[in-house]
This record gives structure tokens, C-alpha cells and sequence, in this order.
């Protein structure tokens, strides 16, 4: 089992917190840094160049749409995976065209997050249930 590069992105620190505790019990997951906005994940990311990206969508200054387009243009090594309050499947399907390799809604994170991490890992595209019900609706 090889181990996951991981850097979190959320503007609310509580947020990054608690994904850092959910994380740091699983032996193939490493958090290896955290921004709250988007101009420092795109610093980061070009530094550490994590395997993923934990990807907030609305946060001050350039936001999580912005720098996950620019994370994948970067280094298309690094896979996003967006963290979002909104169920929103304009927003998704958005995020998903730039290159984003799932869209998580944050009600789901403590059940979801780490499955949703490997299987983004192995390639696969990973969609909230709630929300691959509003994608497949339209």
C-alpha cells in the first residue's frame, strides 16, 4: 500500500483540524501541508507536489474553482478532490471540466473521506451520493 500525499484546503480552521484528525489514523494517508485560500494551495502545491488536494470551493481571495485549475494545469500528477457545503450540480459539473477528480459534500466527509481519497487514488471519479443524484437528474 503506497502512501498518499495529501494538503488540505479550507478557509475555516476547525475544518482543517478535524480532517487532519480523520486522516492521521490511516497508516497509507500523510497530510503534508494546509492553506486557507486559494493562492497559498497553488504555493503549495507547486512546492510539495501532494498526490491529492483537498479542495474547499468558497474561500476569500482566489477560491477553490480558480486554484484547483490551476493545480491541475501545474502538475497533472496532483489530483483534486473538492470539499463543498453546496450541492449545487452546476457547480460540480464545473469543477469536474476543469479537472477536479471528485466532489464531496462536506455532510458526507466523516463516512466518505477516506474510501473517497483511495478511490480518487486508484483513478476513479467520486461523486456524493445526494449529488450524482442531481448530476444523473439532468
Amino acid at each position: 500500500m503506497s502512501l498518499t500525499q495529501v494538503i488540505i484546503v479550507d478557509d475555516h480552521a476547525l475544518l482543517r483540524r478535524t480532517l487532519q484528525y480523520l486522516l492521521k489514523e490511516s497508516p497509507d494517508i500523510e497530510v503534508v501541508g494546509e492553506a486557507e485560500n486559494g493562492e497559498d494551495a497553488i504555493d503549495l502545491a507547486s512546492h510539495l507536489k501532494p498526490d491529492l488536494v483537498l479542495m474547499d470551493i468558497s474561500m476569500p481571495g482566489i477560491g477553490g474553482i480558480v486554484a484547483t485549475q490551476r493545480i491541475v494545469e501545474m502538475n497533472g500528477h496532483t489530483k483534486v478532490l473538492i470539499l463543498s457545503m453546496y450541492a449545487d450540480a452546476s457547480l460540480a459539473r464545473r469543477v469536474l471540466r476543469l479537472g477536479a477528480r471528485g466532489y464531496l459534500l462536506k455532510a458526507d466527509i466523516s463516512s466518505e473521506l477516506l474510501p473517497a481519497i483511495r478511490r480518487v487514488q486508484q483513478g476513479e471519479m467520486v461523486i456524493s451520493p445526494e449529488l450524482k443524484v442531481l448530476l444523473d437528474a439532468h
